[in-house]
């Protein structure tokens, strides 16, 4: 009898869940007859959906066929459920993202969306429903089942966004009061993270129409090439971020917009002074103790032997969540917590069409952490320097942690984008950012630093932004394939100062010196060097190793002082210093091959090893010789390594990845190049297929017009067939 009752109880539970899941279910079929997924010859998904609700779904399930694991990653990292996956080594990572996102605030901002963007919001979570149904070989790590509100968790595409300031080793050592762990050394300074954008004013094109480069800096595979259409005025082509329905860097019909890193200060900490009573945590704020709010966040991680957990007791002031410890008092971080706002001004950016649409679409200050480069069919092309900019007391020195029991130190509110730092249509008719200051973007035509606060601004000059101003001051007559030129121009701006320093260096040393024979034919490589890369030059390959050398030596004391380690290299190291690190850049090149006359393309490689997030790269398989390198030197166009090197080649990891240019006009024209491929599955023919060109710096013109899919048509379907 009782198991009688047990299947009676089960049946029930499975047919009120066949019940629930009907609507669902009909749901997702009825958006997928009306969504046409096209695929070109390059695999690109060109997603056609009959109103914007439908070309979301389809979009979500073009990107789930291109790229499953992506997906669910960026979601499992955006709701701090990594460690469930990946470890206990991640809890860190997954306290950071809890401290923000959680799931219930997250419900609430969903159940307050307006109708429109709810819509969105189910068709996204439909769209990968859709997808795990019609695929049950696909076993997905963690999330069997997205729900409409995990949008957002995710909701602003950067690839470093603001939460990743908060450094974890930090965070580890705080919240367990153990010393701070070292992190371990790559063996390359950080490729920069960011990117390149360039506007050209239709006055200085041949065609007389604005034309836009679009040049993120961003790991591989970060994001793929797509294109999202629907009959309610949704036309937009660009890069997405993968498990995102909005195209983050891109273009429509009439109008293109480019982000890159490094805007104005959005971030500050707070130190505060803490006192303990009666066993609570308060304090000290405008001569009062305040209460920490203290909140347990629970951690489960994945172990050996199944699944774990530990709660931390996480504290928070008005400021924010506590970070770190800093002087004998508690550091807190504020920045923005809009993702309702933000995702509301991610995909509208998506829709507009013109200048004034766009500028009204930025109003609404959530583009927290990013530069804009615009570009439209009306000739028109625009910077802004920042989105989200909080207004601050200018007497505080916000690079630094400023006193948080001090109401003076307080955001009041946020500057008007009238009050930012932006431009439109300069006398120049050129602009630019290379993730450098805003105060030469269009060269003399550029704002005046005096005119606004410290805090609206945060990087200095950078090579790429003195190669770029070089570069763009002489254009005119551009077009879509003499901007590629622009932008992969391979002047290295930064070994211009320290080559000439080196000579300097070895044409003082006595004849009697060991140096003076030992560099004498490297010296006169280098001396011999138009300082520019290519895959036959020995220069760029010594240079480089130098340059590297001269980095690991003296990156503690650059960052001592707060300076980049390049201006460190090149204004405080001696002469001495200078020759040293050359002899070491020697030793190596020898000791990996063979010789230090290696050309630069034997060294720098494109290798796509697997579909892993995670790369293994091998020197004893097959791989591309690139010209360009790490943007640390100047190069406009990027190619680093930033995982630990376990080779003796440079593998790039990071960098020029989707990269376009754009004329606007009555009819768009665009080309793009993508790192690798589409697709992660080594058996598609899209996992690789433009990874030669892209070796190249060679561009395949964009598929934009349905006429022209057409002629370049690999297959159309619904979504599930």
């Amino acid at each position: 009898m009782f198991q009688t009752r047990l299947a009676v109880a089960a049946l029930l539970v499975c047919v009120a869940c066949t019940a629930q899941a009907a609507p669902e279910q009909a749901r997702w079929k009825q958006s997928a007859q009306h969504v046409t997924i096209m695929r070109d010859t390059w695999g690109i998904p060109h997603v056609f959906g009959k109103s914007d609700a439908d070309a979301v779904f389809g979009l979500m399930y073009a990107q789930a066929e291109d790229d499953f694991n992506r997906v669910e990653r960026n979601y499992i990292n955006a709701m701090g459920r990594l460690a469930e996956v990946e470890g206990e080594a991640e809890i860190w990572r997954d306290l950071r993202m809890k401290m923000y996102i959680t799931p219930a605030a997250m419900q609430a901002k969903y159940a307050a969306s307006p109708a429109w963007l709810k819509k969105l919001m189910i068709s996204f979570a439909d769209g990968l429903n859709f997808y795990l149904a019609t695929h049950p070989e696909v076993k997905p790590k963690l999330i069997t089942h997205f729900e409409p509100w995990m949008a957002l968790s995710f909701s602003e595409g950067s690839i470093g966004g603001d939460i990743e300031e908060i450094d974890l080793k930090d965070l580890e050592a705080f919240y367990t009061g153990q010393p701070k762990v070292a992190v371990a050394d790559t063996g390359f300074d950080p490729e920069p993270r960011g990117s390149n954008g360039f506007a050209i004013a239709p006055k200085l094109s041949k065609s007389g129409r604005a034309l836009l480069l679009i040049n993120p800096h961003t790991s591989f595979y970060f994001r793929p090439e797509v294109h999202i259409a629907s009959e309610q005025g949704l036309n937009a082509y660009g890069a997405v971020t993968w498990g995102q329905f909005f195209i983050y860097q891109g273009f429509n019909e009439r109008a293109g917009w480019m982000h890159t890193s490094g805007g104005g200060d959005v971030i500050d900490e707070y130190l505060e002074t803490v006192v303990e009573k009666n066993g609570k945590v308060f304090y000290k704020y405008d001569g009062f103790d305040r209460a920490m709010k203290a909140v347990p966040i629970t951690l489960p991680y994945k172990t050996a032997t199944g699944m774990a957990s530990k709660t931390v007791m996480a504290y928070f002031t008005h400021h924010g969540p506590v970070v770190r410890a800093a002087g004998g008092k508690w550091v807190a971080v504020k920045m923005m917590e809009e993702p309702l706002k933000a995702l509301t001004q991610s995909f509208s950016r998506t829709k507009a069409k013109s200048y004034a649409a766009f500028r009204k679409n930025m109003e609404l200050r959530t583009n927290s952490s990013n530069n804009t480069v615009y570009a439209d069919a009306d000739g028109n092309i625009a910077y802004f320097h920042g989105n989200f900019i909080p207004k601050r007391d200018p007497r505080f020195d916000w690079t630094h942690p400023v006193d948080g029991s001090d109401p003076a130190t307080e955001w009041r509110g946020l500057h008007a984008i009238a009050d930012t730092i932006n431009l439109k249509n300069p006398a120049n008719g050129w602009l630019q950012n290379t993730n450098n200051w805003p105060f030469r973007v269009a060269g003399t035509s550029s704002p005046l630093e005096k005119d606004y606060p410290k805090y609206m601004w945060t990087l200095p000059e950078n090579a790429r932004g003195l190669h770029a101003l070089r570069v763009l001051e002489g254009a005119h007559d551009v077009t879509l394939d003499s901007l590629i030129g622009l932008a992969y121009d391979n002047y290295l701006t930064a070994f211009e100062p320290l080559v000439a320093s080196l000579l300097k260096a070895y044409d003082a040393l006595p004849a009697s010196d060991p140096l003076k024979a030992q560099l004498a034919p490297q010296v006169d490589a280098l001396r011999g060097w138009d300082l520019r890369y290519s895959v036959s030059s020995v220069p760029t390959s010594l240079a480089v190793y130098w340059g590297q050398a001269m980095v690991a030596s003296f990156k503690a004391a650059a960052n001592a002082k707060e300076v980049p380690v390049v201006d460190y290299i090149r204004d405080s190291i001696t002469p001495q210093e200078r020759l040293l690190a050359l002899a070491s850049a020697t030793a190596r090149l020898e000791a990996d091959f063979g010789s230090w006359q290696t050309p630069w393309g034997e060294i720098n490689r494109f290798q796509r090893a697997s579909g892993d997030i995670q790369q293994q790269y091998d020197d004893a398989k097959p791989s591309l010789p690139v010209a360009f390198p790490s943007a640390v030197w100047g190069s406009l166009a990027s190619f680093g390594m930033s995982a630990p090197q376990k080779t003796k080649r440079i593998y790039g990891d990071r960098g020029n990845s989707f990269v376009a240019v754009v004329e606007f006009g009555p009819r768009v024209r665009a080309k793009s190049i993508l790192a690798g491929g589409n697709n992660s599955n080594p058996a598609s023919k899209h996992y690789a297929d433009q990874a030669e060109m892209y070796s190249h710096g060679q561009f395949k013109d964009v598929l934009y017009y349905k006429e022209d899919i057409k002629q370049h048509l690999e297959r159309a379907y619904h979504p599930g067939q």
